[in-house]
Formats: structure tokens, C-alpha cells, sequence
């Protein structure tokens, strides 16, 4: 939403009468990236959740965890035909302040949920590889829904500032044109705006990721002592998963962290070049809820020849089947080490 912003910067003169603002080159480009995010994003992750529900007859934690991300992805990508409108509109925003607040409260929903159950993801993962009996007691239904039916929860609640700090503002355009847009709005208070972007960065960014971080160390060290060192498609899987969200996502925090670090300063370049980097990374961003199916896409390309369509099902039950393997390979090589010192101790 950002982006919209740079629609109108500089326009030319044109009619009253029209009450329509030229589209800048910055518009240009945001209309380019929303328009492919929609039409590779909203029937991809549509086909994953179609693949899951009707092609899986045994679900993984990593199955359902994706399956949670591919909806969380395609409600995002719904509002791509309001910011197309937007931008290419030049009317500014037109659909109400409610519609204001609520598309950038679902977008930043969106953004804590895909990162917590990537968080997810790694923490089973790390369970499963340190402690196989816990993980495989812990693996129901019952404790999955009540984690997943957390996350969202948080993700909901911690999205409650993005609406506060929205609102559906007048502005009068150069050539006399008053139009609304659907803007970022602190009250002119410097705490306000950089708690906001300070927040987001930390809860959805630094946090979720220290946590991935030493959930793959432990795993990673774990299997170089195992007697098994293959890593699973399941985990080939997650690792691209996070590092898409680390590749679309991390130019947009950064440009947070440095427009904080220019309100503290008081420093207007800073800001200006925060405020300019602002829109192309916040489309940027919002690109990442397309990629997933593209990345599921790779990931399951040797199922494609023998299974057409039901390619990605294939590829989500054999993180099943591998899961259980892992399992029960790590509980062998706890049961024999227990062995060997119950019988070195007689």
C-alpha cells in the first residue's frame, strides 16, 4: 500500500473533470509484480490446498503446516484487484476507510502467520531430530490443531496496530485534484511510527528467525553425529520455504530498521531514503505469497511423469513416510545406545 503512495507524485495537469492523477513509473512497476503475485500466487496456492485436502491420504505435520501457509497465502492475494485498482485507478482509494484498515490488517495477519508456521515447521524438525520419543507423542491431532489454532490467534493479535496506524486520508494534488488515499497515518508522533515499524521488524522478523536459526543448528549437528546423514525431502522442503521469506521479507525490515534509526536521529535524508525504498519493498514482500507453490513446484518435479496432476501430492506424502522413518530411525539409535550402557554398567 506504500506503493500507492508514489502513484501520484508529480502528476500532470489534467481535467477536473476526470478527477484521475497520471501513473508514475514506480506504479507502474507495483502494478507489474501485483498482477504476476496474482495470477501465479492465487490459483497456486489454490492447487496446493486442493492437493493436500483431496490428493493426501496421509498428512504430515509438514503437510498441514503447508496447507495452513497456501490459505493464509491466496486470503492475501484476494486483495490484489484493490490495490490494482488503486494504482492503476488514479482515483486513490475508493473503497471506504473499513476496506482501508481491513486489507492491511489481513496482509499483516498474513505476514505472522507464514512465519510462525515456518517456526513451526523447524521446531518439529528439531524435536524430531533430539527427541524422537517426546516428538512422536507430542504428533496429534489434538496438539497440532491447538498450536495451529494458536499461531493464529497471535498473528491476529499482534496485527492490531497495522489498523491504528491506516487511515483513508484527503490530499489535494497539485493540479487541484482532491483525491483520498489509504495511507500510513502516527498522529505526527515520532514514538508511534517508530514503534510500529520497530515492532513489526522484531515480532516478525528477528525473533521468529533466532528461533529457526538454532532449530536448524541443533538439527544439523544432530544428524552429523546419527549414523544417517541423508537429508529428507521434507527438509530440503522447509529450508526453501524459510529462505524465501528470508529473501522477499528481509529488504522490507530492513528498510524499517533504518527509518526508525531516522526518526531517532532526526535525520531527513534517512527518511527520505526509507520512504523512497519503502514501496519496492513492500511489493517486493508481497510477492513471497506467491513463490511457495513456484518453490513445491521444484521440490516435486521428479512426480510429475508418474503422477500428472497428483505430482504435489506424491511430494507432500512422502514427507509423511519420511517423517515416520526419521522417527523410527532415531528411536533405534536411542534404544541401542541405551543397550550398549546398560550393558557396559553390568
Amino acid at each position: 500500500a506504500a506503493m500507492a503512495n508514489s502513484t501520484y507524485q508529480n502528476p500532470s495537469s489534467s481535467s477536473s473533470s476526470s478527477l484521475a492523477a497520471p501513473i508514475s513509473v514506480s506504479a507502474q512497476v507495483g502494478i507489474a509484480i501485483l498482477t504476476l503475485a496474482f495470477i501465479l500466487g492465487f490459483p497456486g496456492n489454490l492447487f496446493v490446498v486442493w492437493s493436500v485436502l483431496c490428493r493426501v491420504k496421509k498428512r504430515s505435520v509438514t503437510c498441514i503446516l503447508v496447507l495452513n501457509l497456501a490459505l493464509a497465502d491466496a486470503f492475501l492475494l484476494l486483495s490484489a484487484p484493490l490495490f490494482l485498482r488503486y494504482l492503476s485507478g488514479g482515483r486513490g482509494w475508493e473503497f471506504g476507510s473499513v476496506a482501508c484498515k481491513a486489507v492491511h490488517y489481513l496482509s499483516s495477519v498474513n505476514m505472522y502467520v507464514s512465519i510462525f508456521l515456518i517456526c513451526l515447521m523447524s521446531m518439529d524438525r528439531c524435536l524430531a531430530a533430539t527427541k524422537p520419543f517426546l516428538s512422536q507423542r507430542m504428533r496429534t491431532k489434538r496438539s497440532l490443531h491447538a498450536l495451529l489454532m494458536a499461531v493464529w490467534i497471535i498473528a491476529f493479535l499482534l496485527s492490531l496496530p497495522m489498523p491504528f496506524y491506516r487511515s483513508n486520508l484527503k490530499k489535494t494534488l497539485p493540479n487541484n485534484i482532491t483525491l483520498k488515499f489509504c495511507i500510513p497515518y502516527h498522529w505526527n508522533s515520532v514514538g508511534h511510527e517508530a514503534f510500529q515499524y520497530l515492532f513489526e521488524t522484531i515480532m516478525g522478523f528477528l525473533l521468529p528467525f533466532t528461533l529457526i536459526n538454532t532449530c536448524y543448528s541443533t538439527v544439523l549437528c544432530r544428524l552429523r553425529s546419527a549414523r544417517f546423514k541423508r537429508r529428507s525431502r521434507g527438509s530440503w522442503l522447509i529450508l526453501m520455504i524459510i529462505c524465501a521469506f528470508a529473501v522477499f521479507w528481509l529488504p522490507y525490515h530492513i528498510v524499517n530498521l533504518i527509518q526508525v534509526a531516522g526518526l531517532l536521529q532526526n535525520n531527513a535524508s534517512v527518511l527520505k531514503a526509507a520512504k523512497t525504498a519503502r514501496p519496492n519493498v513492500t511489493a517486493f514482500a508481497y510477492f513471497s505469497s506467491a513463490v511457495n507453490p513456484i518453490l513445491y513446484v521444484f521440490a516435486g518435479s521428479s512426480h510429475i511423469r508418474q503422477a500428472g496432476l497428483s505430482f504435489m501430492g506424491r511430494l507432500f506424502e512422502a514427507t509423511y513416510s519420511e517423517s515416520r522413518t526419521t522417527s523410527s530411525r532415531m528411536s533405534s539409535s536411542s534404544k541401542e545406545r541405551s543397550v550398549l550402557q546398560t550393558l557396559s554398567v553390568k
